[in-house]
């Protein structure tokens, strides 16, 4: 049972990871999605052997090879996990990679949480996930699948765009309007009309010398990873 991987569980029916749930006591497991019922058996499984499970978005700091995962908000803080050179070489990690595993507490002399074992990169096994394509090479090609936008018929803003400017996956975007015209309202409903039709897409928000009270609105309001380095803050945050 322990040296289950995430590859072995995505192979498995949710009528077999639903009896895994039940022989870890997770609760509600019948609302989860199958990713999410997958990291909450993994999650607990390394709980129970006295380990954490965490995960990070990856930020190699070194030229000898090693770096740490970012759990909050992609910044540096206290919670970073550090990872080894060997592990990033032998996974072939890359910047902003989403890694997650089993974690240890720092011990006495040292002050940041250790990576043990990685479990899971971008949501995929790690021994596929070191067969990807390098970015560079990757082809452009034009969108060939639209996202629907329309959700209720009292929800016009998004049905509008769907029939004047549909977008589709892969596509950039840019509002033009003047202040108070009800930018950050649109950019809400479209957000939220995605993780409505797309329940499996993974939806970041970022914002950017924005106002706290906004950061803190668009939190409330949409269910996404949200990004922010408000106005109050260095400039070094920005970038």
């Amino acid at each position: 049972m322990s040296a289950l991987t995430i590859a072995q569980l995505e192979n498995m029916t949710l009528k077999e990871l639903y009896a895994l749930a039940r022989q870890y006591k997770i609760s509600y497991y019948s609302k989860l999605t199958k990713k999410e019922l997958i990291f909450a058996i993994l999650k607990t499984r390394s709980e129970q052997e006295g380990y954490f499970f965490m995960e990070g978005v990856l930020e190699i700091v070194s030229q000898e090879g090693f770096g740490f995962l970012r759990p909050i908000n992609y910044s540096p803080s206290k919670e970073d996990i550090y990872i080894s050179a060997s592990q990033i070489r032998r996974f072939d990690l890359r910047n902003g990679d989403k890694v997650s595993g089993k974690v240890r507490p720092p011990k006495e002399n040292e002050r940041y949480y250790g990576l043990l074992q990685v479990d899971a990169v971008n949501g995929e096994d790690p021994e596929v996930a070191k067969e990807r394509v390098h970015f560079p090479a990757l082809t452009p090609l034009y969108p060939d699948r639209q996202i629907k936008l329309e959700t209720t018929q009292r929800n016009l803003s998004t049905r509008i765009m769907d029939l004047v400017a549909p977008v589709g996956f892969g596509q950039r975007g840019l509002i033009v309007a003047p202040p108070k015209a009800g930018k950050t309202s649109l950019l809400k409903e479209i957000a939220n009309a995605i993780t409505t039709n797309y329940p499996d897409a993974e939806l970041i928000v970022l914002l950017i010398d924005e106002r706290p009270e906004e950061v803190t609105d668009i939190e409330r309001s949409v269910n996404a990873d949200v990004v922010s380095s408000t106005f109050d803050e260095v400039p070094e945050n920005h970038v």
